[in-house]
């Protein structure tokens, strides 16, 4: 569909700006989503943008309208799996399963199908039957070598479906498998490998952790200080006075030190979207914005590893 020039660049920031948001701020992106989606309605790519990101919000009654929309429109079957997926989003995995039965699965490519088997995998989850889970992840797949995303995320889940049904050990070669093919870290795949062996990891910059491990120390030099026979100064009063007396002889952070600190803002600033799309200095064509949308490999993250969480 043709549209006029200025509808057009409005149309292709908009888009541009959902491809640049989805991840990191879905809210925003689906607010630009549904602009673009006023603006041209009638476009496919348009109905795709505003179907995962209404996902990505989990408005799944929107995004499938959306993906029901945009598949009229191109006669793709692209968007099967994710649709399947909107459907275990609304609670009925019974549908998801039985879409993952249709002719429209033969005509995916072969990241459609795994993306398919993961779906299935999860309304499998979903409906309590984690053995038959399992058994829908094995699949040629699985042995394949290649470092393609899908092989990451196909290995995880099924690494994920043996760990609910016991199988610890075989969870564990495939968690290892898993991390071999994460080559873009879209799994936390090393992360439930070092849990399954016993790997404790500490945030540097946790608060929490920090506190933890000072009560620790103290409580180690109380003990060491009752063996010992030391006095503790918290329980000398007259000490206590003396570092007060010092605490008030010491000069506080100069002015200019804290003049940082006047020139700081209130808050953060509200997100100007006017302000972000006057830093697209190209004037892009729609058409543009709509194939680097649908290009984007990472937009069906949320659905990828064992079906929507």
């Amino acid at each position: 569909m043709s549209l006029p020039k200025t509808l057009a660049d409005d149309v292709a920031r908009n888009l541009v700006m959902v491809a640049r948001l989805l991840d990191e701020d879905p809210e925003t992106a689906y607010g630009y989503s549904r602009v673009a989606l006023r603006l041209a309605s009638r476009v496919a790519a348009v109905r795709e943008a505003a179907g995962f990101a209404s996902y990505a919000v989990a408005k799944y009654a929107e995004a499938l309208a959306e993906f029901r929309a945009a598949r009229r429109m191109t006669g793709s079957p692209h968007l099967w799996p994710v649709m399947a997926d909107c459907e275990r989003g609304l609670g009925r995995p019974e549908r998801a399963l039985a879409m993952a039965g249709e002719p429209e699965v033969g005509k995916l490519d072969k990241e459609g199908q795994v993306e398919m088997r993961l779906v299935a995998a999860g309304a499998r989850r979903d409906m309590g039957q984690d053995e038959a889970a399992v058994v829908t992840l094995q699949s040629p797949e699985l042995a394949s070598r290649t470092v393609q995303p899908w092989a990451a995320r196909l290995r995880y889940a099924y690494a994920d479906a043996l760990l609910a049904v016991g199988r610890e050990e075989e969870a564990r070669e495939w968690f290892a498998k898993a991390v071999e093919a994460d080559q873009n870290g879209v799994t936390d795949a090393s992360d439930r490998l070092a849990e399954l062996d016993g790997v404790e990891f500490t945030d540097a910059l946790d608060p929490e952790a920090e506190e933890s491990d000072v009560i620790g120390a103290e409580d180690r030099a109380e003990d060491v200080r009752a063996e010992t026979g030391s006095a503790d100064l918290r329980a000398r009063p007259e000490r206590q006075r003396s570092l007060a007396d010092e605490a008030e002889d010491t000069p506080g952070p100069s002015p200019a030190e804290d003049g940082d600190l006047l020139d700081a803002p209130d808050g953060p600033r509200e997100p100007n979207a006017t302000e972000e799309l006057d830093d697209l200095t190209d004037e892009p064509d729609y058409r543009d914005a709509a194939s680097e949308f649908s290009e984007s490999s990472e937009r069906t993250d949320g659905f990828r590893e064992t079906g929507r969480e």
